[in-house]
């Protein structure tokens, strides 16, 4: 009878640690979706694309029109550039900058967020590669960056907020790769 007992015994405990263990898996859970729905109601639900924050495609356009054009004067990468592939861009193949213009834009607009979408003239391994539109152009890591300096000065003329501002230097300077595969180090 002492066995029986003892069994019985066991077999209760055995029956309490489940429920307590259920119970404690009832409560995490219970504490997980509380904690949840605090954080969810915590986050905007309606923060806005980096494009509609920048003002959409007209802002954008306004931009990259004045970085477009301070590019060409910049005498780092524009026409009195040392480096001869952009120097000869920027002399001699002027009449193809309002093209360009719209291609930066339509890339801008795309990788913002923007409902526009860019269409490589030059596609390169992705989408939005640009390491073949510029690999003729032999841009060294230095240049590309002075040219993310000259976007910046562009975004400051346009009066863009600080966190917009940094999210499109980031965007840009995620390609530098691409933008920089022509450049042969001498």
């Amino acid at each position: 009878m002492v066995a029986v007992e003892t069994k019985a015994k066991q077999e209760k405990r055995q029956i309490m640690k489940t429920q307590i263990s259920i119970k404690s898996i009832a409560i995490a859970m219970t504490l997980t979706a509380l904690l949840v729905a605090i954080s969810v109601q915590a986050v905007p639900q309606t923060d806005k694309s980096l494009y509609e924050r920048l003002g959409g495609v007209f802002a954008i356009a306004a931009v990259v029109d004045h970085f477009s054009d301070a590019i060409v004067e910049n005498p780092i990468v524009g026409k009195n550039s040392k480096n001869p592939a952009l120097r000869n861009w920027h002399t001699n193949n002027l009449g193809r900058l309002p093209g360009l213009k719209f291609m930066r834009t339509l890339w801008v607009c795309e990788v913002t967020g923007g409902p526009f979408k860019f269409s490589p003239t030059k596609p390169g391994k992705t989408h939005l590669g640009l390491e073949e539109a510029h690999r003729d152009l032999h841009i060294s890591p230095a240049e590309f960056d002075e040219v993310a300096a000259e976007l910046g000065r562009s975004l400051d003329f346009a009066k863009v907020p600080a966190r917009e501002k940094a999210e499109v230097l980031a965007a840009f300077a995620a390609h530098k790769d691409e933008v920089t595969a022509g450049y042969k180090q001498k």
